[in-house]
């Protein structure tokens, strides 16, 4: 992806759903929990719901039962999407963004990857925690509480 195709960004693609909003589906008990199922019903009936690896992967971290996370996302008709090799270069970049502002981490956080992903891809991005992305990628569209 070039800066000319960035250029052409607006998110109308479909949506990268983070990690936390699967988490809301799933845990009834979150305040957020009605607005994430709202949320991905109405978006996925608008355009294609996505998650990546680094994604798919969280959400296997409590307790590894693919079936069921494939149930899950079936349910919205979720497409399994691969990083884009266009990725790394935005990833990296808001990396150094990140260590530039004091940030300790050692390596690139997981919501750079996601953020960057969704920027080449031309992916809004569904979460409850916006911050990082409209720190370290202000083009961004997201969609949060």
């Amino acid at each position: 992806m070039t800066g000319a195709d960035l250029a052409r960004y607006d998110g109308s693609a479909g949506t990268l759903v983070d990690t936390n909003i699967w988490i809301d589906c799933i845990d009834a008990n979150s305040p957020q929990h009605e607005w994430a199922i709202e949320q991905l019903q109405t978006l996925s009936e608008r355009s294609p719901l996505h998650v990546n690896l680094i994604v798919y992967t969280e959400l296997l971290v409590p307790g590894p039962d693919v079936d069921a996370l494939d149930a899950l996302l079936d349910v919205y008709d979720t497409r399994r999407t691969p990083l884009p090799w266009a990725c790394a270069a935005l990833t990296a970049a808001a990396f150094a963004l990140y260590r530039s502002r004091g940030g300790s981490k050692q390596k690139p956080i997981p919501d750079f990857y996601i953020g960057a992903h969704a920027a080449v891809a031309n992916l809004s991005v569904l979460t409850r925690d916006p911050a990082p992305y409209r720190s370290y990628f202000p083009r961004l569209v997201v969609v949060a509480p």
